[in-house]
């Protein structure tokens, strides 16, 4: 084979001249170009809200959830969820690593996890062998392609393929609290109970010291409880995220103030007021959830008079991964709670 294009438009089939993860076709043949990774895929992670959309298309009916998953890659070349527009990772083995990327430190037979989104992966699936509706994986028989600008993880060999696959799809998160939480800060992460809330909890603590203040807000008891397990969290508010003023009244009421920076996990949408709305002027609200609908949050800030710095939920940064996976070989209660999860 040639060599493609290192963000992989080689790949990309309609609309031509735009990247894979924003055409609405990709050639998914398993056919590697010299500067493409070939991987056996064992588990997808699918996106946490991706995968709460598809459950509810499907009216929980596991069957029906294989059939449309298998009608996404089948029409688009890739888990590209027409709806929510994200997608999530996978972890398989390497079968075939192009000649010209060679040199790299991967070799046939490596176990990895992806790093970039299946909204932009040739991925095939074969068989969906297994729908784990608890953690959002799902096992398959199939094959996926890595392009030479795609990122990837060997797995950890001191913790479980499926808990790492757990950490992984999520990295971004933790890892940026790391980089926004500043000693002393107020935070407020909503949707703290989640996978991705839990770890940012970690980071936030962490980070804030003795001198700030962690504020987790969840809606039901299964989540607070988990959360208030962690012990993770100065403050515990069980609350409606889709309420923005319930959600506003029940910060002030227990704290008195409003947050440095609010961390949004929601897996849902229509969250974006209340992240807001909880947020003091000239603060900073770091959207991770991909169900955020950015004009939403736009127009809605500005409908409020609120001078908020907004982030969008960037699933890399540097090291990224490394933090993650750090996270639980810090804490054992998360790293209990992500095995009794996800192991």
């Amino acid at each position: 084979m040639t060599l493609g294009c290192p963000y992989g438009i080689h790949r990309v089939l309609e609309p031509k001249g735009v990247l894979p993860q924003g055409a609405q076709r990709l050639d998914n043949t398993m056919e590697i170009y010299d500067n493409e990774i070939l991987v056996d895929v064992e588990t997808l992670n699918i996106d946490s809200a991706s995968f709460t959309q598809i459950r509810e298309q499907a009216g929980d009916n596991e069957r029906r959830m294989a059939e449309i998953m298998l009608q996404i890659v089948a029409t688009r070349g890739k888990h590209h969820n027409p709806v929510t527009g994200s997608g999530g990772m996978f972890i398989g083995t390497v079968r075939a690593i192009g000649s010209a990327l060679q040199s790299r430190d991967l070799k046939v037979g490596d176990r990895i996890a992806s790093l970039v989104s299946l909204t932009l992966t040739p991925l095939v699936i074969k068989e969906i062998k297994r729908i784990h509706k608890d953690t959002a994986q799902v096992d398959i028989e199939g094959q996926a392609i890595l392009f030479e600008s795609g990122i990837y993880s060997v797995l950890p060999e001191d913790l479980p393929e499926k808990v790492a696959l757990a950490v992984l799809d999520v990295a971004g998160a933790p890892a940026q609290t790391a980089k926004l939480v500043k000693p002393g800060d107020t935070v407020l992460i909503i949707g703290a109970g989640g996978k991705s809330g839990c770890l940012c909890l970690h980071e936030a603590k962490k980070r804030a010291g003795v001198s700030g203040r962690v504020v987790a807000m969840d809606n039901g008891e299964a989540a607070v409880s988990r959360i208030k397990g962690l012990g993770l969290a100065d403050v515990v508010i069980n609350v409606d995220a889709t309420k923005p003023i319930d959600c506003l009244q029940a910060l002030q009421q227990e704290i008195g103030a409003l947050a440095d920076l609010t961390i949004n996990c929601v897996n849902i949408p229509k969250t974006e007021m209340a992240s807001i709305l909880c947020t003091r002027d000239g603060g900073t609200v770091y959207f991770f959830s991909m169900a955020t609908s950015f004009t939403a949050a736009a127009l809605g800030a500005e409908g409020v008079g609120k001078d908020v710095t907004m982030l969008i939920g960037n699933g890399y940064t540097k090291n990224h991964a490394q933090i993650a996976l750090e996270v639980l070989r810090e804490n054992p209660q998360l790293r209990q709670l992500f095995s009794e999860l996800y192991a």
